[in-house]
């Protein structure tokens, strides 16, 4: 059995957004997370409750998470080398973006104005995206 699985598993493995590449991009899935981080942050600061607060760290880092891969998604998948050309600022962005939901960011902060940054930063992510849409 064993040898009949190494015959007929797959030689090349190849992963993306979709099972199969649907074409579908929206940093709309990156804000709605960050915009969840914000609101758990917001929530946190004004609970006393030790289990409360506990659960709301465990979501906020569960949250922060998904906004770092829909984030990778676009970067990878959906920007191309025209974008890059045509907006030089995107890899800094996207970067700093991705930072901003990661340890030193909202992953690692209760701070609701980390929420905002990561925020702002979508915010100007999701500008240039609808721009390349138009052209």
């Amino acid at each position: 059995m064993r040898l009949l699985s190494r015959i007929l598993a797959p030689r090349l493995e190849a992963t993306a957004h979709c099972d199969l590449p649907c074409g579908v991009y929206d940093p709309a899935q990156a804000r709605i997370e960050a915009e969840s981080v914000k609101a758990m942050q917001e929530k946190y600061q004004d609970s006393d409750d030790f289990e409360y607060r506990t659960r709301a760290i465990n979501i906020t880092e569960q949250r922060s998470e998904l906004v770092k891969h829909h984030l990778w998604v676009l970067w990878t998948d959906y920007f191309k080398p025209p974008h890059f050309e045509k907006y030089p600022q995107l890899h800094e962005l996207v970067n700093k973006a991705t930072k901003a939901a990661g340890a030193t960011g909202t992953k690692g902060s209760m701070d609701p104005a980390t929420g905002q940054q990561l925020l702002d930063y979508i915010a100007e992510i999701d500008k240039i995206f609808w721009e390349t849409k138009k052209g």
